[in-house]
């Protein structure tokens, strides 16, 4: 079997407002236990390996085995952070051991009179045979989006 080698790039930009205070979003990334909740926990995995090192070099893992499908790897490394203002990550994906995958995310928190305009931007880098999956990536974002908007309400 011959594999084909190639890269896609794909970007995007997203942008949500949250009717709460800037210290409470941030707090959903910066605390473990509250990340893990609306980033790491859902009904559609099992969980297999969680790290969380929330510091500039500090290394998140989150590995999952979706029901009855693919064997998911992310594994984002700190190279920003600023209190209440951004954080700056690399990060790897892997599907069933095959790497996917290299981003880098840039996350903007920004006091508004109605409480938070959270940004989300980022560059990926698609290897072989993942090359058209940009598209996805940005929709499985809009997903965490959606989940962190749970978890805050």
């Amino acid at each position: 079997m011959t594999i084909e080698r190639r890269l896609a790039h794909a970007g995007f930009t997203l942008t949500r407002d949250y009717p709460v205070p800037v210290e409470q979003v941030w707090q959903a990334f910066a605390d473990g236990t509250q990340k893990r909740s609306w980033f790491g926990d859902g009904d559609a995995f099992d969980s297999r390996e969680w790290a969380f090192d929330f510091r500039v070099g500090g290394r998140d893992v989150d590995e999952a085995q979706f029901h009855s499908g693919p064997l998911s790897r992310y594994e984002a490394v700190y190279t920003d952070i600023v209190e209440h203002v951004r954080i700056v990550t690399t990060y790897d994906m892997w599907l069933d051991g095959i790497h996917m995958s290299t981003s880098v995310a840039s996350l903007e928190f920004e006091r508004i009179p109605e409480g938070t305009r959270f940004t989300h931007a980022e560059h990926g880098v698609f290897f072989d045979r993942f090359w058209a999956d940009g598209d996805n990536r940005e929709e499985g974002t809009r997903g965490l989006l959606e989940a962190l908007a749970g978890h805050l309400t």
